[in-house]
Order: C-alpha cells, then sequence, then structure tokens
C-alpha cells in the first residue's frame, strides 16, 4: 500500500514556475514507477510526465517536453515536478500517481495502482 500527498500547487502568471512534490508513505516507494497526471474539468485525465523506479528513463507529454523536469529521491520517498515556462494551458488539477511495478513507466490511467488526492496548478495570463 502506498499514499501519496501532493504539495506545491497554487496561483502562477504565465512564463513563471512552480514546483510540485509527492510525499510517499511505506517503504516501498523506490519499487514503484512514478508519474503526475493532470485533469480540467469536463476532460479526462491525461498523462504529464513518467519516471521509472531507478530515474534512469522518463518520458514527457509533448505539451510538456523543454519545459517540465520530473525527478525523484528515494531515499526521501519524494517525487517532483520543476515546471518552468508556465502557459494558462497548463492549468488543472495535477495528480501524482504509483504504477504497479510490473511497469517500467506509466503512461495511462490505468498504469497507476496509487493516486494521490491532487494539488491545483492556476496559471494566469
Amino acid at each position: 500500500q502506498v499514499q501519496l500527498v501532493e504539495s506545491g500547487g497554487g496561483l502562477v502568471q504565465a512564463g513563471g514556475s512552480l514546483r510540485l512534490s509527492c510525499a510517499a508513505s511505506g517503504r516501498t516507494f523506490s519499487s514503484h514507477p512514478m508519474g503526475w497526471f493532470r485533469q480540467t474539468p469536463g476532460k479526462e485525465r491525461e498523462f504529464v510526465a513518467t519516471l521509472s523506479r531507478d530515474g534512469t528513463s522518463t518520458d514527457y507529454a509533448d505539451s510538456v517536453k523543454g519545459r517540465f523536469t520530473l525527478s525523484r529521491d528515494n531515499a526521501e520517498n519524494t517525487l517532483y515536478l520543476q515546471m518552468n515556462s508556465l502557459k494558462p494551458e497548463d492549468t488543472a488539477v495535477y495528480f501524482c500517481a504509483a504504477g504497479t511495478p510490473r511497469y517500467r513507466v506509466i503512461r495511462s490511467n490505468s498504469d497507476a495502482a496509487y493516486w494521490g488526492q491532487g494539488t491545483q496548478v492556476t496559471v494566469s495570463s
């Protein structure tokens, strides 16, 4: 069982930066591929970024490539999403997810075994 708690969301102007954190409980954090997804009202939750268990493999949605950077600290059981050059279209609730160990990375909602409660990111124009 993994419990995930996101933090770091907020209101920022376009072009600004935020860093989201996802703190995981339990001693199995390093066994799980991790990811961030986001959702806006009326739309399905969409993939943002993913990271393998050892942090050597990453993948990003085309819309955030070059602007967002995902990292993890397995010693601290924490996942980070550094978001730079934010745009109004990045406004969403951002969810941290842990995948089942059989996946190397997670790119779809169905790959996730555990979810955080979400943190709101609002980018003003």
